[in-house]
Protein backbone atom coordinates (compact mmCIF):
# COMPACT_ATOMS: atom_id res chain seq x y z
CA UNK A 1 0.00 0.00 0.00
CA UNK A 2 3.28 2.44 0.24
CA UNK A 3 3.47 2.80 -3.07
CA UNK A 4 0.43 3.53 -4.13
CA UNK A 5 0.24 6.07 -1.54
CA UNK A 6 2.89 7.67 -2.43
CA UNK A 7 2.05 7.72 -6.10
CA UNK A 8 -1.20 9.00 -4.95
CA UNK A 9 0.38 11.81 -2.88
CA UNK A 10 2.39 12.96 -6.17
CA UNK A 11 -0.06 12.91 -8.36
CA UNK A 12 -2.01 15.55 -6.14
CA UNK A 13 0.53 17.38 -5.95
CA UNK A 14 1.82 17.34 -9.36
CA UNK A 15 -1.85 18.43 -10.09
CA UNK A 16 -1.83 21.21 -7.43
CA UNK A 17 0.96 22.79 -9.22
CA UNK A 18 0.13 22.66 -12.71
CA UNK A 19 -3.32 24.11 -11.74
CA UNK A 20 -1.28 26.95 -9.58
CA UNK A 21 1.12 27.59 -12.08
CA UNK A 22 -0.79 28.03 -15.37
CA UNK A 23 -2.65 30.66 -14.96
CA UNK A 24 0.85 32.51 -14.48
CA UNK A 25 2.05 30.96 -17.60
CA UNK A 26 -1.12 32.26 -19.27
CA UNK A 27 -0.77 35.82 -18.03
CA UNK A 28 3.28 35.77 -19.04
CA UNK A 29 2.30 34.43 -22.03
CA UNK A 30 -0.60 37.18 -22.54
CA UNK A 31 1.54 39.89 -21.50
CA UNK A 32 3.78 39.59 -24.67
CA UNK A 33 1.54 39.23 -26.94
CA UNK A 34 -0.55 42.15 -28.81
CA UNK A 35 -3.71 43.46 -27.31
CA UNK A 36 -5.47 42.37 -30.71
CA UNK A 37 -4.59 39.15 -30.23
CA UNK A 38 -5.59 38.17 -27.09
CA UNK A 39 -9.13 40.34 -27.66
CA UNK A 40 -9.82 38.21 -30.94
CA UNK A 41 -9.07 35.19 -28.79
CA UNK A 42 -6.22 33.96 -30.74
CA UNK A 43 -3.44 34.25 -27.94
CA UNK A 44 -0.83 31.57 -27.85
CA UNK A 45 0.35 29.50 -24.99
CA UNK A 46 3.91 30.23 -25.74
CA UNK A 47 5.40 33.93 -25.24
CA UNK A 48 6.53 35.91 -28.03
CA UNK A 49 10.03 37.36 -26.78
CA UNK A 50 9.70 40.28 -28.83
CA UNK A 51 7.52 41.48 -26.97
CA UNK A 52 8.90 41.93 -23.34
CA UNK A 53 9.34 45.09 -23.51
CA UNK A 54 5.77 45.76 -22.75
CA UNK A 55 6.86 45.52 -19.01
CA UNK A 56 9.38 48.23 -19.61
CA UNK A 57 6.89 50.76 -21.13
CA UNK A 58 4.17 49.73 -18.26
CA UNK A 59 6.79 50.47 -15.52
CA UNK A 60 8.14 53.67 -17.06
CA UNK A 61 5.12 54.67 -18.46
CA UNK A 62 1.73 52.86 -16.63
CA UNK A 63 -1.37 51.83 -18.72
CA UNK A 64 -4.73 53.41 -19.72
CA UNK A 65 -6.08 55.10 -17.02
CA UNK A 66 -3.00 54.54 -14.80
CA UNK A 67 0.50 56.23 -14.08
CA UNK A 68 3.66 54.17 -13.96
CA UNK A 69 3.78 50.70 -12.41
CA UNK A 70 7.02 51.38 -10.75
CA UNK A 71 5.20 53.99 -8.32
CA UNK A 72 1.98 51.66 -7.54
CA UNK A 73 4.19 48.88 -6.41
CA UNK A 74 6.25 51.47 -4.20
CA UNK A 75 2.92 52.26 -2.55
CA UNK A 76 2.10 48.86 -2.47
CA UNK A 77 5.54 47.67 -0.54
CA UNK A 78 5.32 50.46 1.23
CA UNK A 79 2.10 50.21 2.46
CA UNK A 80 2.56 46.43 3.02
CA UNK A 81 5.66 46.93 5.06
CA UNK A 82 3.91 49.35 7.37
CA UNK A 83 1.44 47.37 7.77
CA UNK A 84 3.14 44.31 8.55
CA UNK A 85 5.86 46.26 11.18
CA UNK A 86 2.86 47.64 13.04
CA UNK A 87 1.07 44.64 13.18
CA UNK A 88 4.20 43.37 15.04
CA UNK A 89 5.04 46.21 17.37
CA UNK A 90 1.74 46.11 18.32
CA UNK A 91 1.03 42.54 18.81
CA UNK A 92 4.37 41.46 20.56
CA UNK A 93 3.29 44.98 22.81
CA UNK A 94 0.01 43.70 23.65
CA UNK A 95 0.63 40.14 23.58
CA UNK A 96 3.78 40.74 26.07
CA UNK A 97 1.05 42.69 28.81
CA UNK A 98 -1.28 40.26 28.76
CA UNK A 99 0.99 37.40 29.24
CA UNK A 100 3.47 38.77 31.61
CA UNK A 101 2.43 41.78 33.96
CA UNK A 102 -0.69 40.93 36.50
CA UNK A 103 -2.82 44.35 36.23
CA UNK A 104 -6.40 44.77 36.90
CA UNK A 105 -8.86 43.52 34.31
CA UNK A 106 -5.93 41.58 32.45
CA UNK A 107 -7.81 38.86 30.99
CA UNK A 108 -11.03 40.91 30.08
CA UNK A 109 -8.75 43.35 27.88
CA UNK A 110 -7.52 40.26 26.12
CA UNK A 111 -11.10 38.59 25.46
CA UNK A 112 -12.11 42.02 24.35
CA UNK A 113 -9.49 41.71 22.00
CA UNK A 114 -10.27 38.29 21.05
CA UNK A 115 -13.67 39.42 20.24
CA UNK A 116 -12.97 41.98 18.18
CA UNK A 117 -12.61 38.60 15.81
CA UNK A 118 -16.27 38.16 15.38
CA UNK A 119 -16.55 41.67 13.72
CA UNK A 120 -15.81 41.40 10.16
CA UNK A 121 -14.02 44.37 8.08
CA UNK A 122 -17.59 45.44 6.35
CA UNK A 123 -18.91 46.05 9.64
CA UNK A 124 -15.96 48.23 11.31
CA UNK A 125 -15.17 49.67 7.36
CA UNK A 126 -17.83 52.45 7.78
CA UNK A 127 -17.00 53.76 11.31
CA UNK A 128 -13.21 53.44 10.68
CA UNK A 129 -13.71 55.68 7.51
CA UNK A 130 -15.70 58.00 10.10
CA UNK A 131 -12.51 57.99 12.33
CA UNK A 132 -10.10 58.65 9.68
CA UNK A 133 -12.21 61.44 7.87
CA UNK A 134 -12.91 63.29 11.65
CA UNK A 135 -8.73 63.21 12.00
CA UNK A 136 -8.24 64.75 9.23
CA UNK A 137 -6.19 61.28 7.08
CA UNK A 138 -8.77 60.69 4.00
CA UNK A 139 -6.29 60.24 1.08
CA UNK A 140 -3.24 60.07 2.67
CA UNK A 141 -0.26 57.87 3.36
CA UNK A 142 -1.05 57.44 7.44
CA UNK A 143 -4.83 56.89 6.26
CA UNK A 144 -3.79 54.13 4.31
CA UNK A 145 -2.18 51.73 7.06
CA UNK A 146 -2.77 52.89 10.19
CA UNK A 147 -6.22 51.57 10.66
CA UNK A 148 -4.72 47.71 9.55
CA UNK A 149 -2.02 47.96 12.00
CA UNK A 150 -4.03 46.00 15.09
CA UNK A 151 -4.20 42.66 15.03
CA UNK A 152 -6.25 40.66 17.25
CA UNK A 153 -4.92 37.03 15.24
CA UNK A 154 -1.29 38.20 15.80
CA UNK A 155 -1.57 39.14 19.39
CA UNK A 156 -3.26 35.69 20.34
CA UNK A 157 -0.51 34.03 18.26
CA UNK A 158 2.65 35.99 20.60
CA UNK A 159 0.58 35.37 23.62
CA UNK A 160 0.43 31.18 22.62
CA UNK A 161 4.41 31.72 22.76
CA UNK A 162 4.70 34.26 25.16
CA UNK A 163 3.06 31.78 27.58
CA UNK A 164 5.11 28.84 26.93
CA UNK A 165 8.38 30.32 27.54
CA UNK A 166 9.53 28.53 31.28
CA UNK A 167 8.75 30.60 34.02
CA UNK A 168 11.95 29.87 35.27
CA UNK A 169 13.75 31.72 32.39
CA UNK A 170 11.59 34.74 33.64
CA UNK A 171 12.87 34.41 37.45
CA UNK A 172 16.46 33.98 36.28
CA UNK A 173 16.29 37.16 34.59
CA UNK A 174 15.07 39.00 37.27
CA UNK A 175 17.47 37.90 39.73
CA UNK A 176 20.05 38.77 36.86
CA UNK A 177 18.61 42.68 36.97
CA UNK A 178 17.06 42.29 33.93
CA UNK A 179 14.09 44.76 33.93
CA UNK A 180 10.75 44.14 31.44
CA UNK A 181 12.07 45.84 28.86
CA UNK A 182 15.56 44.22 28.74
CA UNK A 183 13.74 41.07 29.05
CA UNK A 184 11.85 41.46 26.26
CA UNK A 185 14.59 42.42 24.08
CA UNK A 186 17.42 40.03 24.80
CA UNK A 187 14.96 37.14 25.69
CA UNK A 188 11.22 37.11 24.56
CA UNK A 189 11.96 38.36 20.97
CA UNK A 190 15.31 36.61 20.11
CA UNK A 191 12.98 33.21 21.13
CA UNK A 192 9.92 34.21 18.94
CA UNK A 193 12.22 35.00 16.25
CA UNK A 194 10.76 32.04 13.81
CA UNK A 195 7.26 33.68 14.81
CA UNK A 196 8.35 37.18 13.88
CA UNK A 197 9.30 36.34 10.45
CA UNK A 198 6.22 34.05 9.73
CA UNK A 199 3.69 36.71 11.07
CA UNK A 200 6.12 39.40 8.63
CA UNK A 201 5.44 37.06 5.42
CA UNK A 202 1.21 36.61 6.31
CA UNK A 203 0.87 40.21 7.22
CA UNK A 204 3.19 41.58 4.09
CA UNK A 205 1.03 39.77 1.63
CA UNK A 206 -2.00 40.78 3.63
CA UNK A 207 -1.36 44.54 3.25
CA UNK A 208 -0.08 43.58 -0.52
CA UNK A 209 -3.94 42.66 -1.35
CA UNK A 210 -5.42 45.10 -0.05
CA UNK A 211 -8.47 46.24 -2.07
CA UNK A 212 -11.46 47.77 -0.36
CA UNK A 213 -9.80 49.95 1.94
CA UNK A 214 -7.38 51.80 -0.21
CA UNK A 215 -10.46 52.21 -2.90
CA UNK A 216 -12.07 53.78 -0.36
CA UNK A 217 -9.65 56.14 1.49
CA UNK A 218 -7.62 56.99 -1.57
CA UNK A 219 -9.20 58.64 -4.56
CA UNK A 220 -5.44 60.77 -5.10
CA UNK A 221 -3.86 58.27 -8.05
CA UNK A 222 -0.75 59.11 -6.42
CA UNK A 223 -1.86 57.09 -3.72
CA UNK A 224 -3.02 54.22 -6.20
CA UNK A 225 -1.38 50.79 -5.01
CA UNK A 226 -1.00 48.04 -7.75
CA UNK A 227 -4.03 46.39 -7.20
CA UNK A 228 -5.90 49.10 -7.79
CA UNK A 229 -4.15 50.03 -10.53
CA UNK A 230 -5.07 46.64 -11.90
CA UNK A 231 -8.75 47.56 -11.62
CA UNK A 232 -8.48 50.53 -12.98
CA UNK A 233 -6.79 49.20 -15.99
CA UNK A 234 -9.81 46.61 -16.75
CA UNK A 235 -12.55 48.99 -15.58
CA UNK A 236 -11.67 51.22 -18.61
CA UNK A 237 -14.50 52.12 -20.78
CA UNK A 238 -12.83 52.07 -24.55
CA UNK A 239 -10.58 48.56 -25.97
CA UNK A 240 -8.80 47.40 -22.58
CA UNK A 241 -5.05 46.59 -23.35
CA UNK A 242 -4.74 43.25 -21.89
CA UNK A 243 -1.36 42.75 -22.76
CA UNK A 244 -0.85 45.52 -20.29
CA UNK A 245 -2.57 44.57 -17.94
CA UNK A 246 -1.16 41.02 -17.78
CA UNK A 247 2.48 42.41 -17.44
CA UNK A 248 1.20 44.52 -14.78
CA UNK A 249 -0.33 41.19 -12.83
CA UNK A 250 3.01 39.65 -13.33
CA UNK A 251 5.28 42.44 -11.86
CA UNK A 252 2.60 42.75 -8.85
CA UNK A 253 3.45 39.08 -7.97
CA UNK A 254 6.88 39.15 -7.91
CA UNK A 255 6.96 41.42 -4.58
CA UNK A 256 5.31 39.50 -2.71
CA UNK A 257 6.82 36.18 -4.11
CA UNK A 258 10.49 37.29 -3.26
CA UNK A 259 9.26 38.11 0.31
CA UNK A 260 7.98 34.17 0.60
CA UNK A 261 11.09 32.55 -0.78
CA UNK A 262 13.98 35.06 0.99
CA UNK A 263 12.04 33.87 4.28
CA UNK A 264 10.85 30.82 3.66
CA UNK A 265 12.94 28.91 6.06
CA UNK A 266 11.57 31.02 8.90
CA UNK A 267 8.28 31.06 7.60
CA UNK A 268 8.01 27.29 8.01
CA UNK A 269 9.80 27.14 11.33
CA UNK A 270 7.34 29.51 12.42
CA UNK A 271 4.31 27.51 11.85
CA UNK A 272 5.87 24.32 12.58
CA UNK A 273 7.87 24.49 15.64
CA UNK A 274 6.01 23.50 18.91
CA UNK A 275 6.62 24.99 22.23
CA UNK A 276 9.86 26.52 22.95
Amino acid sequence: MRPRTDWLAHFVLILGCVLFVAPLWMAFAGSTQSAGAIARGQMSLLPNLSGLGVYGDVLVHGGPGVGPVWHMLLISASMAIAIAVGKIVISVLSAYAVAFFRFPFRMAAFWMIFLTLMLPVEVRIIPTYTVMSDLGLINTFPGLTVPLIASATATLLFRQTFTAIPDELMEAARMDGAGPWRFLKDIVIPVSAANLAALFVIEFVYGWNQFLWPLLVAANPNLDTIVIGIVKMIGIDNAIEWNKVMATAVLALLPPVGVVLLMQRWFVKGLTEGDK
